[in-house]
């Protein structure tokens, strides 16, 4: 009994060290819903066809986002469900920037009654870091755009200089 007297801030700290070594594994599939990390995520979208869903805000997804996500902004979310309801029984991917706001998004599909929904594990930014492949609203579309604009545009100019 002296020896825990004497020790036992030393005990206290060995208790915690060895909660937080075991706190990521509980974390790991948290209210029943899968995190996967990168290399995971990308196994289930090329075999079970997964359906991607980005929850960020709209600039942080024009900014780039995984190839054919869907955007529904996770303050939509709820309102938005309906939309959803084709993928109920198939593997859904919720991502964000970090992770965070896509569990919340995963919560709201699992009390959906949505049976495959699975967590990207550090968000977009893990994607990033793992040297994963994003789409961006290629500015490419707009020079397109302005080109037939201009072409257009020279178009009507000539048509209107045979005129006169």
């Amino acid at each position: 009994m002296e020896f825990f007297k004497s020790n036992i801030l030393l005990i206290g700290l060995a208790i915690g060290s060895g909660i937080m070594l075991l706190l990521p594994s509980f974390r790991k599939s948290a209210g029943g819903v899968p995190n996967l990390n990168p290399a995971e995520a990308v196994t289930l979208i090329n075999r079970s066809n997964a359906f991607v869903l980005d929850v960020r805000d709209d600039v942080e997804f024009a900014s780039g986002h995984i190839a054919d996500a869907t955007h529904i902004p996770l303050a939509d979310l709820q309102a938005r469900i309906g939309e959803l309801k084709k993928y109920q029984n198939k593997p859904i991917l919720v991502n964000c920037q970090k992770g965070m706001r896509s569990a919340k998004a995963c919560d709201i599909l699992r009390k959906a009654e949505f049976t495959q929904v699975n967590n990207l594990q550090g968000g977009l930014s893990a994607w990033l870091e793992a040297k994963l492949p994003v789409v961006t609203k290629a500015a490419s579309k707009k020079p397109a755009a302005s080109k037939a604009a201009s072409n257009k545009k020279a178009a009507n100019d000539d048509a209107a200089n045979e005129v006169s």
